[in-house]
Order: C-alpha cells, then structure tokens, then sequence
C-alpha cells in the first residue's frame, strides 16, 4: 500500500486535522501524483460539516487537484513522470452506460466515483481527496495542465472552471448574445472570465455595491444591483442566457423575468436548502427553461484546459498553509476570498518533517 497523509475531518464539528492513511498501489493504468496544490471548493465544506447527510467518515475533501506524476503503470500511455497534470471532482466510473459512452462521465448512470468521499472501485474503499501528499487515478481520469498557466491558480479550473464552461458550452455562449452571470464568487468570477473570452456581451449580477468594479476588471460589460428593482426592471426580457452561480436559497423569478423568449437559467449553486419555486408563468408565457449542470466530462474538462491556457485564463487565488484550512472554510463561510483559496501542499510536507 501507499503510504499518505493529508487533512481530515473525522466527525461534523470537530476541525480537520493530520491524518495519515494508505492508498492502493498504482495498477497497471494508475498514475500515481505527487500534490502540489489544491483549490478549495464550498463543496469541501460541505461534506466536511455533512450538511449535504452523505459524508462517511474519515473525509479527506479536495477535488480541484494539480501535481507531478511519480509513477506510472505498465499499461499507461499519455503521461509520464515529471508531468504536471490535475485531477477534478471525478476519479471513475462504471465506462459502461450511455452517459460515459457519451463522454458525459459526471452524468454517469451507475453513478460517478468522486474523488474524495466516494466507494473506490478497485477496493471497495473510501476514496480520499486532495487535501493529502499523493493520489492515484486510473489514467482516463488524469488531466493535463496547460504549461503556460500558472499551476496553483490552475487548480480552480478542475471544478469552479468546468463548473462554468460546461454550461455555457452547452447553451452555445458567444458573440451577440447577452448573458448574466449571478453571484460572484469562486464560480461566479470564472463564468464572467470564460463567458468573455467567450465573445459574449457580459452582465454581472450582485448584492454587494462594492464589488462593480472587480466585475469590470474580471470581464463584465456592466454590472446590475439585484437588490435595485429599478436597475433590474431596465433588463427585462433581454438574456439569451443566465448562469447563476449562488449556492444559498434565492427567488429565482427575478432572473427568469430577465431571459428572452427561449432564453435559458442555468442553475449550478448547490444550496442546502431548496430554491422557492419559479412561478409558472415566468416560464410558460415566454417559452424560458430553468436547467441545472453538474461539472463536465473528462473530455470536455480538457478541452476547458485546452481554452483557457489558449486565453490565459486561471482562477484568482489566495493560496494558503494547509495549517489554515479551518480559518480558510470560516472565511468562505463569510464570502471573504478573492476568489479560491488555494492550498499549498509543501506546507503538508514541513509539518509532517518537522514531526
């Protein structure tokens, strides 16, 4: 077995703390990854504290995982050691049904494994996540990171990146469309980056006055007050497309008011608790759909790689001891990031030499 240690939350309330633990020994399609760096997603904090009632304990979160390969097995054939690849919220899956004939992974009808907290297919195991020294992943699930973006402010891109650019693929974002991105924040900062090298006419959506002008400087054309019914009633009717990003429980009416006849929201927040319902009318009158988009396959997560080392496009990161993680997940809970912390590995490296 693979000797590895990492952060881990053992029950809801307690911190998450050094935990050393083993990993399978890479077969003969693994690649074994030495982390560099992992981004730090709500998502952790989710299953850290289980609010989503689904966290098997020990939980060693991370999924937005960037490293070098240390080791490869007989079988591998697209990576070799000294790569610097990533691996996302996905580390397998069942390669059997329509989804993933499809490359459509994440959709996976058998039901994706995630990188972390998920049932390990060669072990029947727990699988643990990046918050740890090393990793292993059967090669299909490994990525490749562009060697011109900066590998910590990468990181992000293998969920709050795909997260975006999935959607917006999908309802064909570009030039001459008008699209609103709600909430900026680790997915909402991305979506206004990647939706403006996407050629679109870029609106940003805030309750927070004081952050115009960063949605500028990320790539907005304008910037809309949710809280202003007079700055919210001028784009009535007028969206080819609405991201919206926001992971509590919100009116979503006031958006779907602003989509165009066969206009789209897209939902990809996750909140804990349920959204209100839409009002019907909102959608049947003018013919809007209300959709939802969980990440992207492994084919499309590298061509998002492939189109933001071509733009030069990262995330922007705090980057962070892996001794601050509490203080990280306390901070996220406030929105008080600009706009991923990212975790610096080596600092796992000195504590546990410094033991």
């Amino acid at each position: 077995m693979l000797k590895s240690a990492g952060y881990a939350a053992v029950n809801a309330e307690e911190p998450l703390r050094l935990w050393e633990f083993e990993r399978r020994e890479p077969g003969p399609h693994d690649v074994q990854i030495e982390i560099e760096y992992c981004g730090v997603c709500h998502s952790d904090l989710h299953a850290a504290r289980n609010e989503w009632g689904n966290t098997v304990y020990p939980v060693v979160p991370g999924h937005e995982i960037v490293g070098r390969v240390t080791r490869t097995g007989a079988h591998v054939t697209r990576f070799q050691v000294g790569d610097r690849v990533g691996v996302g919220c996905m580390v397998d899956s069942c390669q059997r049904c329509a989804s993933c004939a499809q490359g459509l992974e994440q959709y996976c009808e058998n039901g994706f494994v995630g990188t972390y907290n998920g049932e390990e297919m060669h072990t029947g195991g727990l699988t643990y996540g990046g918050y740890s020294s090393n990793i292993v992943v059967t090669e299909k699930f490994v990525l490749r990171i562009p060697d011109n973006l900066d590998p910590a402010a990468a990181a992000p891109l293998l969920c709050a990146g795909i997260t975006t650019y999935s959607p917006l693929r999908r309802w064909k974002v570009g030039r001459g469309q008008k699209v609103g991105v709600v909430g900026l924040g680790g997915l909402g900062h991305m979506a206004i980056k990647l939706a403006h090298a996407m050629g679109a006419h870029v609106v940003q959506f805030t309750t927070s006055p004081g952050k115009r002008d960063d949605a500028m400087r990320l790539g907005a054309d304008e910037v809309v007050i949710s809280k202003d019914q007079e700055q919210m009633a001028k784009h009535a009717n007028s969206f080819d497309f609405i991201l919206n990003t926001v992971a509590a429980p919100h009116n979503l009416d006031a958006f779907l008011t602003l989509l165009k006849r066969d206009g789209t929201m897209t939902l990809v927040g996750a909140p804990a608790e349920p959204h209100p319902s839409p009002a019907v009318f909102n959608l049947i009158m003018r013919r809007r759909s209300l959709a939802g988009s969980l990440i992207g396959g492994i084919a499309e997560t590298q061509e998002m790689l492939d189109f933001c080392g071509a733009h030069g496009i990262t995330a922007d990161i705090e980057m962070i001891p892996i001794q601050r993680i509490n203080e990280a997940f306390d901070h996220m809970l406030r929105s008080d990031v600009k706009y991923r912390f990212v975790i610096d590995m080596a600092t796992l490296k000195e504590e546990r030499r410094a033991d």
